[in-house]
């Protein structure tokens, strides 16, 4: 029994689970792609450049739910801050994608058009590296992960936890909105990022390119998800848990919890900021409301809905929430923050463990 359970962890997941994830693999990129180029527009079974970029964004939200998973769900550290960190991989991804237009703004000029508007004379020092792709992409892990570290070491050496954590957290992602709103930073204040023209030289508002960042954003997600079953699988996993369940009895066994949760709040903060820079080209802006206190709350949501320390659960609470928000706001949109709020206490009173705690109920009673 032993070995099959030691052969279990090794593969991380069963012949089934490899199945799902090939199946998913196969729909991000063979399905969507032929149904979406493939498929002439006028049949059925064409899917549109909306769908697409839905889905893309989508995905992009589900990577922050698996992150919030890993931290909520796996550690018992509820972070109301998350935003913060999935803003900053989208501002780093949207200064790179504001100097790709190039002279082609409406100002035809080397500086943002925002910067020609509030009189600018040359790029700020935090630009200098914007026209650099690779430069960008180390930028979008390495400043998240960064502030993410600091944070950690300070809140977590201080012992702070619980509901205290999640307040600090908060107020860091707003007090960063309002720096964010502020012209004199040099991010386009409320306005933000947007008509992005170009990634990598090619245009980004195509068909074709709206396939290709899906399929980049689908492909992140899934192996994020095999990293993140490794790690809840693995020694370092279980510790989490315990400190997760009784974090004093952690450490009188010796352990130190600030590394372990040091390190898995930074990886949690690092996967917000990729999801981020997947999100930007694909939506084609980002402003200061990314970091507003209600989208923190909304991971918070997904992660509760789907099931938390599920792993797929936050993915399924994702889609289920944003593929009902897109609805909702559009055959009601007055009515959709209330749903919000009565989902989420629907969940928190009759679905303790969300959507993948009733299915798995619900399978037990059937066996």
């Amino acid at each position: 029994m032993s070995a099959t359970l030691h052969q279990k962890r090794g593969l991380l997941l069963g012949p089934s689970g490899w199945t799902a994830v090939a199946i998913a693999v196969a729909v991000i990129t063979v399905l969507v792609p032929l149904l979406s180029l493939a498929v002439p527009p006028g049949s059925t079974f064409h899917l549109s450049d909306y769908w697409v970029t839905l889905a893309g964004k989508i995905l992009c939200y589900a990577i922050c739910a698996l992150a919030m998973d890993l931290i909520w769900g796996y550690t018992g550290i509820l972070s109301l801050g998350h935003g913060l960190f999935f803003a900053l991989g989208g501002y780093g991804m949207g200064m790179y994608l504001m100097r790709q237009i190039g002279r082609d703004g409406n100002y035809q000029s080397d500086l943002p058009d925002f910067m020609v508007f509030l009189n600018w004379k040359a790029l700020p020092w935090h630009w200098a590296l914007s026209d650099s792709f690779i430069a960008q992409m180390l930028l979008i892990v390495l400043v998240p992960g960064a502030l993410a570290f600091v944070f950690g070491w300070f809140a977590f050496r201080s012992r702070i936890k619980g509901v205290y954590f999640s307040i600090i957290t908060q107020a860091m992602t707003f007090a960063a909105m309002l720096l964010f709103f502020r012209n004199e930073t040099g991010f386009g204040g409320n306005n933000g990022f947007t008509d992005f023209k170009r990634i990598l030289g090619l245009p980004v508002a195509t068909s074709g390119m709206r396939v290709v960042l899906f399929a980049i954003s689908g492909l992140t997600l899934v192996g994020f998800f095999l990293m993140a079953r490794a790690i809840v699988n693995s020694k370092y996993g279980r510790v989490l848990q315990a400190i997760r369940d009784a974090e004093t009895r952690v450490m009188f066994t010796g352990y130190s919890p600030l590394a372990y949760k040091l390190s898995i709040w930074t990886l949690s903060a690092v996967m917000c900021a990729i999801a981020g820079a997947l999100y930007v080209p694909q939506v084609g802006i980002i402003n200061p409301s990314e970091m507003s206190p209600a989208a923190s709350i909304e991971i918070a949501i997904w992660t509760a809905v789907g099931g938390r320390a599920t792993l797929i659960g936050p993915i399924v609470g994702a889609f289920f929430v944003n593929g009902a928000k897109s609805w909702f706001t559009v055959a009601f949109p007055e009515f959709w923050l209330y749903f919000l709020g009565a989902l989420f206490i629907a969940v928190t009173l009759f679905l303790p463990n969300g959507i993948i705690g009733l299915f798995r109920k619900v399978a037990e009673k059937r066996a």
